[in-house]
């Protein structure tokens, strides 16, 4: 999760696209440059251990964009195949 928030950060969309599952993987992505992130928090887990082969991961992370500043609170869907986690999809809230 915490590796993800940050190619958000960077802009790496190559990652990204590589840390999301096939099955939901969409076929490019389109970053908004405008974003600027400042910080992650994450509220809550579930699963997601080294024995399991899924988890959940409830986060809040903080942007701003210009003057002004927001939020992004989503509760994340992961999958571990080849002993690589994926990220499937999220709620956001």
């Amino acid at each position: 999760m915490r590796s993800r928030y940050t190619a958000f950060a960077v802009g790496a969309a190559d990652y990204l696209l590589a840390t999301w599952h096939p099955t939901t993987r969409p076929a490019a992505l389109d970053l908004d440059d405008r974003l600027e992130w400042n910080g992650l928090t994450i509220l809550a887990t579930e699963r997601g251990g080294p024995f399991d082969s899924d988890g959940t991961v409830e986060f809040v992370a903080r942007y701003r964009e210009g003057d002004e500043r927001g939020r992004l609170h989503e509760v994340s869907r992961f999958r571990r195949e080849g002993g690589r986690w994926y990220y499937l999809d999220g709620i956001v809230e």
